[in-house]
C-alpha cells in the first residue's frame, strides 16, 4: 500500500518509494527557485529491503509515493537451517522468513522478534 504526497512535505528518516522499492530518505537539500523554473529538491535514500542506495530530484511540487512501512511483532514457532516459522501476534498468520548471517545469534525458538513489512515485503527489525 502507498500514498501521494508532495516532494516539499518530506523530512530525513521517512520513508519514499524509489524505482517501485521502499526506502528511508537519509538527506533532503532543495533549491532556490530560479528566473524560469520552480525550486528543486533532491531526494538521497536507501532501499528497506536491498540496501541500495537511490537518489531522485525533481521539482517541489511534484506528487510522489510513499510506501506504507509497518513494525509488527511475532514470535519464533521454529528454525530449520536459515528459515524462521514467525507467528504474527496480531493476527497470528504464519510465515517463514531467511534469516541473515548478523542475526542467526540473536533469534531463538519461541522468542519474540520484531519485523518490518512493507508492499509485500518483509525483513527482520535489525534492532531484533
Amino acid at each position: 500500500m502507498k500514498d501521494l504526497t508532495e516532494v516539499r512535505t518530506l523530512k530525513e528518516g521517512r520513508y519514499v518509494l524509489v524505482d517501485d522499492e521502499p526506502c528511508v530518505i537519509k538527506s533532503l537539500s532543495h533549491s532556490k527557485t530560479g528566473k524560469h523554473g520552480s525550486a528543486k529538491a533532491r531526494i538521497d535514500a536507501i532501499g528497506i529491503f536491498d540496501r541500495q542506495k537511490r537518489s531522485i530530484v525533481a521539482p517541489v511540487t511534484t506528487k510522489i509515493y510513499v510506501p506504507i512501512v509497518e513494525r509488527k511483532s511475532g514470535q519464533v514457532l521454529s528454525i530449520s537451517n536459515n528459515v524462521a516459522q514467525i507467528m504474527d501476534l496480531e493476527d497470528f498468520s504464519n510465515f517463514d522468513m531467511t534469516i541473515p548471517d548478523e542475526l542467526k545469534e540473536k533469534i531463538k525458538e519461541g522468542e519474540e522478534i520484531v519485523y518490518i513489512t512493507s508492499m509485500g515485503k518483509i525483513k527482520f527489525d535489525v534492532r531484533t
